[in-house]
Parts: C-alpha cells; structure tokens; sequence
C-alpha cells in the first residue's frame, strides 16, 4: 500500500466508530416509553403472549431491525411500537437514546426514549398475539429501588457432544496447530442480571439492564 493509498483510507475512517461484525449479530431496537399520568413521570411495560418467543416475559415495545421497512433503527422502534401497542407513531415524541448494549448472546439492541403522548392506557389497543398485558410503574419507584444482581456463566465451547453422542468440533484446534488448552471448555467471565421485583411483576434480563443504565445517567 502506497503512503496516499493509506491516507485515502483513513479519510474513510467515521468520526464515531460503529461495531465490528455487527452483521453477524441479530439487530433490534426498542422504546423505553414513558407517560405522565396525573402529573407522575412512569414508564410503560408489556407482558409478552404466552405462545409467542420468551412468553410471558416483562418488556419494552420493540423488534428486529428490519432493512425493508426501516431506515433507521428509530424507525424500527417506532414500527414495532405502533404494533404491539396500537397506536400511531405521531403520538410517541422521541426525546433522546440510551447506550447501545450488545448481549453475550450475540444482539445488539439500540434502546431510544420516548413520550406517549396519551391521558391513559385506555387509549392503547395492544396486540393480542404478541402482548397479554400492558402497564405502568412510576419511574421514582425504579429510582428508590436498587435491583437484586445476580450472575450467569459464560463459556467458551470449542467442541459440544449432540444428544446422540456425536462430537461436533466448531473449533479444529489440532488441525489449525493452535495450543492443546483451547480445545478445553473454558470459562472465561460471569455476565452480570439485574432484577427489579414487586409483589405483582419480575423485570429482569435486558429490560432491567437499560433500565439501570438509565438510572444512573440520571443520578
């Protein structure tokens, strides 16, 4: 590579850099939404239909990024919002996004914060084949509440035995010459779960995660 070759090539560099590999990842994006209701500052969750993907779940409105629809990921968390919840994306006023997350199960998720411009839930008409329930939690109550922290493990599988007993190598580490110890399972870092609980509702997951991101920018 010639010195102006190279130097054509950082021009080409963006100011802000995007995530590598982001075409292998599952890409979404969600609303936080919020609402006032009787002057008090709340944020809307949905519970997930039982017969559909992670059921029965707490979440925020949104989906996968979809390029013939979208172009955006805003757009992808207005499309999905309209939706589920059932209502038009000219009353849900975005105010600003939230950190990207990229999960240890390879999503990344564009989290956008919005206003419901409504008086009440009763002005929704959810999805009945994606949404079972709808409701509020008033935000100072997530403010005053530190969520319980717990863990999952996270390992590295270079090679998995299938419920026939067949080894299946994703990895040749003795083909490639690599070191012996990397065709061991090995674990390598705990992933961090936050809940937020009541006597009614469990919010956990990613939807605690952004949640907590969320709380402290504003502390």
């Amino acid at each position: 590579m010639k010195k102006h070759e190279f130097e054509r090539f950082t021009q080409t560099l963006p100011e802000v850099p995007g995530i590598y590999g982001r075409e292998d990842f599952f890409n979404c994006a969600i609303l936080v939404p919020f609402l006032f209701l009787q002057d008090e500052c709340h944020l809307l969750f949905q519970k997930r239909a039982s017969t559909i993907r992670q059921g029965s779940e707490i979440c925020f409105p949104g989906g996968r990024f979809d390029p013939l629809l979208d172009s955006s990921y805003q757009d992808t968390a207005l499309r999905e919002t309209e939706e589920e919840l059932g209502m038009t994306r000219e009353r849900i006023r975005i105010t600003g996004r939230l950190d990207t997350v990229v999960t240890p199960r390879a999503v990344i998720v564009e989290p956008f914060v919005g206003i419901l411009e409504i008086e009440s839930l009763e002005e929704l008409r959810p999805d009945a084949r994606e949404v079972a329930e709808i409701f509020t939690l008033p935000l100072a109550w997530f403010i005053e509440t530190a969520p319980e922290i717990y863990h999952n493990r996270i390992e590295i599988q270079p090679s998995y035995v299938d419920g026939d007993g067949l080894e299946h190598i994703l990895l040749p580490v003795d083909e490639l010459g690599l070191p012996s110890r990397y065709k061991e399972r090995r674990s390598e870092w705990t992933h961090k779960v936050a809940v937020y609980r009541n006597d009614k509702y469990t919010i956990w997951g990613l939807t605690a995660a952004i949640i907590l991101g969320m709380i402290r920018k504003m502390s």
